[in-house]
């Protein structure tokens, strides 16, 4: 399968680049400067990220891409693009003014392949506080801003090529033209990886893999599960095994509805009511992580009894995803937890299962366009992304039964009320969190003291970036009533306009 090979320098839109490229029906990876491997016949191409450092640091990267530049098309992005400038002699300078944000291009070689179809005065991104200021003689400058002389740069001879500027992100307006010419023209990629072709490659790589063996699949109702099911059920049918669990923090009446969706697709489901085990191993805990570790190993038990009782069973399969793959390899080496990843890792010895994951090559909205292909309903493709540890981690602090039957009721107003009005599938993850404070309120003519509730709704494609929804005040209205009058213990009713980054989607 070619591909293009994206280097990771740091930067904050390093998994925007391999989007883009993947937009184009182009293969790609994203690998960590650290860990660069051997190429193959496959490797059309190779792109440098940007990085939050000066390339004139100490600390910065500066990998050996001796066997790289000059031997296969390149693009250098920003600090990418400054790294290879520098390698071959370049002053690189700080700007005498910080350049970020929106910039637009005066001059263009139109004959240079990079540039193709670019017009003069396209709006560019620009991020960097370091400028490169003279250029070896064997470099071309083929484009250049009103405040940057090297915006664009290209080396006579080979395909290679350096940017200062971010054609991945929304406010590069021709951002996608210019990848495309890298990708298609450039590197003579031929844009054949789409969900029916990942479909009928993975079907054969797990008929390959697996052979005759038995797979067992812990299913989440989510659209990661439910897609790596249907894919594993048409290539091993009777052989797979669906298990889901009832950890006792799923939304309300889910374990039934999610039971009942899947005997339409076919799927052999084994449900199991494990509410009362997780809950008790919950009680009297606080620390967020703690709850994502104690879901996640309670998990990993009853899963483990569940199998036990079956016969012959020599996989296990898990829904993880690029993402999960990517955050779960540091740029920098080792580094401190914001969450752990509750499908990445492995198992424990114990289990004695080997781990197959279908879905390791796709980002979130590449595994729903693969869904489509595969006819799941849609009313499962478009569910909301829901955390693995469930309602414990919308839950402030210590999770009780008594909390948990409040929130439940509160988040189905919530998503009840999205549908009802038109306004779900304009949102890409939404839910309630209650938090560990109480609020002074009146009803009737009684003063209470009862729990605050936040809304929280955002948009995303992957999750990795999200901003609040602008849900209509009369809707916001209506649930902060409906709450506060159906569910006994709330008296107040908030909502979040916070975006990620800085927050993050959930609480905890």
């Amino acid at each position: 399968m070619e591909k293009i090979l994206i280097i990771d320098f740091g930067s904050q839109y390093t998994q925007l680049i391999a989007r883009r490229v993947r937009e184009l029906n182009v293969y790609c990876e994203i690998v960590p400067f650290h860990s660069i491997p051997e190429l193959t016949e496959d490797t059309k191409g190779v792109i440098l990220s940007g990085s939050p450092f000066s390339v004139n640091d100490t600390e910065a990267p500066q990998p050996d891409l001796e066997h790289i530049i000059g031997s296969l098309p390149v693009l250098g992005v920003c600090y990418g693009a400054q790294l290879m400038a520098k390698i071959n002699g370049s002053e690189i300078t700080p700007s005498n003014t910080r350049e970020y944000g929106r910039a637009n291009i005066k001059s263009i070689d139109s004959n240079n392949p990079l540039f193709k179809d670019i017009p003069i005065n396209s709006q560019v991104w620009m991020s960097h506080g370091d400028t490169i200021s003279k250029l070896p003689v064997n470099f071309e400058i083929i484009a250049s801003t009103f405040d940057v002389a090297v915006a664009a740069y290209h080396i006579h001879g080979e395909n290679t090529y350096g940017i200062q500027f971010h054609p991945e992100v929304y406010h590069s307006s021709d951002g996608k033209q210019l990848l495309d010419n890298f990708v298609v023209s450039i590197c003579r990629c031929s844009q054949n990886w789409t969900p029916d072709s990942f479909i009928e490659s993975t079907i054969a790589d797990i008929q390959k893999q697996v052979g005759d063996e038995k797979v067992v699949l812990g299913l989440s109702g989510g659209v990661d599960s439910s897609v790596a099911a249907m894919l594993l059920h048409q290539a091993i049918r009777k052989n797979l095994v669906c298990i889901f669990v009832d950890n006792g923090v799923l939304r309300k009446n889910e374990f039934e509805h999610v039971l009942e969706q899947y005997k339409v697709l076919g799927l052999n489901v084994i449900g199991v009511d494990a509410k009362d085990q997780f809950l008790d191993k919950l009680e009297g805990v606080s620390d967020p992580e703690t709850k994502r570790k104690i879901i996640g190993n309670t998990f990993i038990e009853v899963f483990d009894q569940e199998a036990h009782k079956l016969t012959g069973i020599s996989w296990l399969a898990q829904g993880t995803i690029y993402p999960d793959v990517i955050e779960s390899i540091s740029v920098n080496g080792p580094s401190a937890t914001i969450k752990s990843h509750h499908n990445v890792g492995g198992l424990p010895d114990f289990m004695k299962l080997k781990i197959i994951e279908p879905l390791r090559l796709l980002f979130k909205d590449e595994v729903r366009r693969v869904g489509k292909a595969l006819d799941i309903p849609a009313n499962i493709l478009g569910r909301h992304p829901f955390p693995g540890p469930g309602l414990a981690i919308r839950i402030i602090g210590e999770v009780t039964r008594e909390k948990v039957a409040i929130l439940q009721e509160v988040d189905d107003i919530f998503i009840t009320g999205l549908k009802e009005h038109n306004l779900y599938d304009s949102v890409w993850q939404a839910g309630v969190m209650l938090l560990p404070v109480q609020s002074v309120g009146v009803m009737g003519d009684e003063r209470t003291y009862e729990n605050v509730v936040a809304l929280r709704a955002v948009s995303s494609t992957d999750g990795m970036t999200a901003d609040w929804v602008h849900l209509p005040y009369d809707f916001l209205a209506k649930m902060s009533n409906k709450i506060i009058n159906k569910v006994h213990g709330v008296n107040r009713v908030v909502y979040d306009i916070s975006s990620k980054p800085p927050a993050t989607i959930e609480w905890e």
